[in-house]
C-alpha cells in the first residue's frame, strides 16, 4: 500500500532511469578516452582558441568556449564539459515536453496512472538524445556540434516557455540564437524561424524587438572583431567556398559556359569513392590548389561564389534534386560511407590510437595531453555499447512525421473533425522545433554537403516537436452559464436600467 501511495508522487522516475544510463555511459567514455576525438576541423578550432582570434573558415563561438577552459590545461575537463552540455540538451527536451503534458492534463495528480503519462512520454523522447552512441561520440569530439545544438535548443525553450513570451524571454531567445550562429553559420537563417514563432504566439512588437536586438548585438560585435583582424565584415573569410562545393555535385560546365577565368573552377574528380563536393574542396583535384591562398584567399572565395551562383541559375532543377537527395540521406536505416570511405568512421569511438605531429604541437600549446588514448578495460565497455546502441536515421524520419501529424490526432471533437484549433495549437508550439529540425537537415544539404554529424543536432528538436504535438491543446476554462431561475430577475434588472 505504501508503494502504491508513493508511486504517483514520483512522475519523474522514468526520466531519472534514462538519465542514469546517460550519465553512466558518458562517465565510462571519459575514463576510456580521456582526450577528445580529433576530426579534420579540430586543429583549426584549437588554434583559434589558443591564439584567441577569429577563425578564417568558421565562426569562433566554439573556440571561445575552449579558450575559457584553457587555464585548466585539461582535455579531460574539456570533453567532460561537452558531455555535460549534451546531458543538459536532454534535460531541456524533457522539461519542454513534460510541461506541455502537464498543461494539457492539469489534473494528473488526482489519477495514479495519468500522473505518469507526461513524465513517461517526455522520458521516452529523451532517449534519442541521451542514449545513442553517435550522440555521445559527437559530444566527445573536438567539434562544435553539441554546443551548437544546446544553444539553439535553449533559444527554442525561451520562445516556448510561456504562451505569450515576456520581453526578457525574447531577449534570451535572440541571445542564444546569436551564440548558436557564432558557433555554426547554419544558425543564421534560424533567427527568422524564432521571430516567426514570436509573431504566431502574439508576443507583441516589444518582445520581437528585444529578440532582434539581442540577436543583432553579439553578431555585430563579432563582425567588428573579425574586421579588426582581417579587414572584412564577415563571419568567415571563405563564405562562398562551401556553396561552391555544394554545386560541384551537379555542375556541368557545358551548360554553365563559364568565362575563361572562371573555367578553372569546373569540378573534376579522380576517385569515384569520394563525393564531388568533398573532392573539389580537399583533395589534390581541388581547383583551389591552383589559386593563390587556397580556400582562404580572396581570389578563391570570389571565383567560388561566382561559379556557384552561375551553376544554380543555369541548373536550378539539378540543384534542387541534389538538395532533396542529400536531405533524404539523413533518414537511411544504415550509415553509408559518405562523403568518403573514412569520414563517417571518425564519428565513432576508435579501437586504436592515432596521433599526428600537428595535433601534438597544438595540444602542447593548449597546455594538456590531447593525445588520443584508449584505456582498457573501460574502452571495451564503450565499444560493446557502440556495437549495439545505435539510432538509425529512419527513427528521425518517424519523429518528424509524427510531429507533423500531431495536429490531426486531436482534430476529432464531439464526433466531428475540427482541424482549426489543433492546427493553431501545433503552429504555436510544435512548429518551431519541427521547422528547426528540418532546417538543420536542409541547410547543410543546400549550402555545403551531407555529413552524418549534421544529422545529430536535428534530433532534439524533432523529439520536442513530437512531444508538443502528442498532447492535446489545453482547453480554455468554461464559464458556467447562469441558472434558469435567475433569468427573470436578470431580465427585470435590464428592463429597469433601460427605462
Amino acid at each position: 500500500m505504501r508503494v502504491r501511495s508513493v508511486l504517483p508522487h514520483l512522475p519523474h522516475l522514468p526520466f531519472l532511469a534514462v538519465l542514469a544510463v546517460a550519465l553512466w555511459i558518458r562517465a565510462v567514455a571519459v575514463l576510456a578516452y580521456p582526450a577528445p576525438l580529433w576530426f579534420g576541423d579540430s586543429p583549426a578550432y584549437l588554434k583559434a582558441a589558443i591564439e584567441f582570434r577569429p577563425d578564417e573558415m568558421r565562426p569562433s563561438g566554439y573556440p571561445i568556449l575552449l579558450w575559457l577552459l584553457k587555464p585548466f590545461h585539461s582535455f579531460a575537463l574539456m570533453v567532460s564539459v561537452q558531455h555535460a552540455v549534451g546531458v543538459l540538451t536532454g534535460v531541456l527536451v524533457y522539461v519542454l515536453v513534460w510541461r506541455a503534458g502537464r498543461a494539457a492534463w492539469p489534473g494528473t495528480d488526482e489519477s495514479r496512472w495519468r500522473a505518469w503519462l507526461p513524465g513517461t512520454a517526455a522520458a521516452l523522447l529523451t532517449v534519442p538524445v541521451l542514449i545513442p552512441v553517435h550522440q555521445i561520440a559527437l559530444e566527445h569530439m573536438l567539434m562544435s556540434d553539441s554546443l551548437f545544438a544546446f544553444l539553439l535548443l535553449a533559444a527554442v525553450a525561451a520562445v516556448l516557455w510561456r504562451r505569450r513570451p515576456a520581453w526578457w524571454l525574447g531577449a534570451l531567445a535572440g541571445a542564444f540564437t546569436a551564440c548558436a550562429t557564432l558557433t555554426r553559420t547554419a544558425g543564421l537563417p534560424l533567427i527568422a524561424l524564432v521571430l516567426a514563432a514570436m509573431l504566431i504566439r502574439r508576443a507583441g512588437w516589444r518582445v520581437c524587438a528585444a529578440t532582434a536586438a539581442a540577436f543583432a548585438l553579439p553578431v555585430a560585435g563579432y563582425l567588428v572583431w573579425f574586421h579588426a583582424e582581417y579587414g572584412q565584415y564577415k563571419l568567415a573569410k571563405a563564405d562562398q567556398v562551401f556553396l561552391y562545393g555544394r554545386t560541384a555535385a551537379f555542375a556541368d560546365c557545358r551548360v554553365i559556359r563559364p568565362r575563361p577565368e572562371l573555367a578553372v573552377m569546373c569540378p573534376k574528380r579522380s576517385d569515384p569513392r569520394i563525393s564531388r563536393s568533398f573532392s573539389v574542396m580537399w583533395t589534390p583535384d581541388s581547383p583551389f590548389r591552383r589559386i593563390p591562398g587556397w580556400v582562404y584567399g580572396e581570389d578563391g572565395n570570389r571565383l567560388a561564389g561566382e561559379f556557384a551562383w552561375a551553376a544554380i541559375k543555369a541548373q536550378p532543377v539539378d540543384y534542387a534534386q541534389v538538395v532533396v537527395r542529400d536531405t533524404l540521406r539523413a533518414f537511411a536505416w544504415h550509415r553509408q560511407p559518405y562523403p568518403t570511405p573514412w569520414t563517417w568512421l571518425q564519428y565513432e569511438f576508435p579501437e586504436g590510437e592515432a596521433w599526428s605531429d600537428k595535433q601534438a604541437g597544438l595540444a602542447r600549446r593548449y597546455g594538456g595531453d590531447g593525445e588520443t588514448r584508449v584505456v582498457r578495460p573501460w574502452a571495451g565497455q564503450v565499444l560493446a555499447y557502440q556495437d549495439h546502441v545505435v539510432m538509425p536515421g529512419t527513427i528521425l524520419g518517424v519523429l518528424l512525421l509524427g510531429g507533423l501529424a500531431g495536429a490531426a490526432a486531436h482534430a476529432r471533437s464531439d464526433g466531428r473533425w475540427r482541424l482549426a484549433r489543433p492546427v493553431r495549437h501545433w503552429a504555436g508550439g510544435a512548429l518551431l522545433p519541427w521547422g528547426t529540425s528540418l532546417a538543420l537537415l536542409v541547410i547543410p544539404a543546400a549550402t555545403a554537403d551531407f555529413d552524418f554529424r549534421y544529422v545529430m543536432p536535428a534530433v532534439p528538436f524533432a523529439c520536442v516537436a513530437l512531444g508538443l504535438a502528442l498532447f492535446p491543446p489545453p482547453r480554455p476554462p468554461r464559464v458556467p452559464a447562469p441558472r434558469r431561475e435567475h433569468a427573470p430577475a436578470a431580465r427585470a434588472k435590464i428592463d429597469a436600467e433601460s427605462a
